[in-house]
């Protein structure tokens, strides 16, 4: 099947997740599977900083890719990190399988403002492209407007667009092209 598999890791709003896996499926031209979602994430706290490592979350995905699938992303409102960074708003495999977005700071309630889904929505899809984007060896991109562009903050992710710039679908299209021929893609892992 080649689908894009799916998963909320602990309580993630329902339509926000069709959203997300509506354009996931667009951009990247797979079906996407929802999986039964995830528990919280407790394996991945960290209490020293509050927060929960998504290099832990990541391997947690690896066990739940079935045979059927070319993709996991997990989207979970948990705050993630990874240890030589303050917070991460997502994280993937280059050329890998798993990806995860967290909804923690792409959420207006996190600066203290209300609560805005539609914003919300808009940058989780950014994201979440952005993270599977790099599962199918696509890297920061200089054009601010591509979702492949690097977002260290979430006024980068409000400038982003969420459909790939020229070069970066360019490459996804040759990526696609190897899949389909069955051979491993430029860049690819083992």
């Amino acid at each position: 099947m080649n689908a894009i598999g799916m998963i909320a890791i602990g309580t993630v709003d329902p339509p926000l997740l069709t959203a997300i896996a509506d354009e996931v499926r667009r951009t990247f031209r797979h079906p996407v599977s929802m999986l039964p979602p995830a528990p919280e994430p407790a394996f991945a706290f960290d209490e020293r900083r509050g927060q929960y490592s998504s290099v832990l979350v990541l391997r947690s995905l690896l066990d739940r890719v079935q045979p059927s699938m070319i993709r996991i992303l997990g989207v979970t409102a948990k705050d993630l990190f990874i240890p030589m960074l303050s917070f991460v708003l997502g994280q993937a495999q280059l050329n890998g399988r798993v990806a995860v977005i967290s909804l923690a700071r792409l959420q207006q309630q996190f600066y203290g403002f209300p609560p805005d889904p539609e914003l919300l929505q808009a940058r989780a899809i950014k994201e979440a492209v952005h993270e599977i984007g790099h599962t199918f060896g696509l890297t920061h991109c200089t054009d601010v407007r591509c979702p492949m562009s690097l977002s260290n903050n979430v006024h980068h992710v409000d400038t982003k667009g969420h459909v790939l710039c020229t070069a970066c679908a360019a490459v996804f299209n040759e990526h696609l092209d190897h899949l389909r021929a069955g051979d491993d893609p430029p860049g690819a892992a083992g």
